[in-house]
């Protein structure tokens, strides 16, 4: 089984996907720490350096490796990952997709104190420009994010309730 996570920054996909890798005992990633790792800088270095469009092709030659190079794993993905080239297509072909969906208010006050490590949050003055940013981002990414055919929703996203959520999904297909 290949499952990935996807939503907003913040929605837990990195917590959620290491506490299911670990209960399906397959292998865990993160696309983030992977295109990290194979560019050997950071996240905001790769922003800074080489811009968003830069990053965004990285993301999507990544994506495809991972995805070859691993026939079963858990896969935490970036925000913005399934919105971007043919990334939604990737993921919706090759595994089963989960949306993480957290309200803004929540990722709001998981994300500030991060907001410094996170190249498309970290200009943002206080916790009303960034839950206006983070409102504005989720309106554009839904339409990607509702195609997942799992969904759960805040509080809901426990490792139980989304491994229950898995198992009758995989049953009734």
């Amino acid at each position: 089984m290949r499952l990935f996570l996807i939503g907003m920054p913040g929605a837990g996909k990195t917590t959620l996907g290491r506490a299911l890798a670990a209960l399906y005992e397959l292998p865990f990633l993160d696309l983030d720490e992977e295109i990290a790792r194979q560019e050997q800088r950071s996240i905001p270095e790769i922003f800074a350096a080489d811009g968003e469009a830069y990053f965004r092709q990285r993301e999507a030659a990544i994506l495809q490796e991972v995805v070859h190079r691993h026939p079963q794993l858990v896969l935490a993905t970036g925000g913005g990952t399934p919105c971007f080239h043919s990334n939604l297509e990737v993921l919706l072909q090759e595994g089963l997709t989960l949306y993480l969906h957290v309200p803004v208010e929540e990722l709001a006050r998981r994300l500030l104190s991060e907001m410094a490590a996170r190249p498309l949050l970290s200009h943002l003055p206080d916790v009303t420009a960034l839950q206006q940013q983070l409102s504005e981002t989720l309106s554009r990414r839904e339409q990607f994010y509702e195609r997942a055919p799992l969904r759960c929703t805040g509080s809901g996203c426990t490792l139980e309730a989304v491994s229950h959520l898995i198992t009758r999904f995989l049953t009734s297909s």
